[in-house]
């Protein structure tokens, strides 16, 4: 074998190497991301059927954050729970609706 082939062959598994070595990295970064979150959450197993559409988009944004998918459901659901509370209706919001649809009524019966 001449110089070139030999250079060749250690220029490809210094590449490699390389590669394995990032690739080893991201896994121990997402594997730690996982591994926070888990312990600041509760272990309390919750199971969904979700369209192929969403489990895909999921996975996509995950991918695209370098986190686990689980660790992105999480942190969605607890961004939705906590930033539109607790879902119930206040009197308020009843009176508002109760005006809307007597207004739209009303309209309807003009029109």
């Amino acid at each position: 074998m001449t110089n070139s082939v030999d250079d060749t062959r250690a220029a490809r598994r210094a590449r490699h190497e390389a590669i394995r070595t990032e690739v080893a990295a991201e896994e121990a970064e997402a594997a730690e991301a996982e591994a926070a979150e888990n312990a600041a959450a509760l272990d309390v197993p919750l199971h969904v059927r979700i369209s192929r559409g969403l489990d895909a988009e999921l996975r996509r944004r995950a991918a695209d954050e370098r986190i686990p998918t689980s660790a992105l459901v999480r942190r969605l659901l607890d961004q939705a729970v906590h930033r539109h509370g607790t879902g119930e209706l206040t009197a308020a919001d009843v009176e508002a609706i109760a005006r809307r649809v007597t207004r739209e009524e009303l309209d309807a019966a003009q029109g």
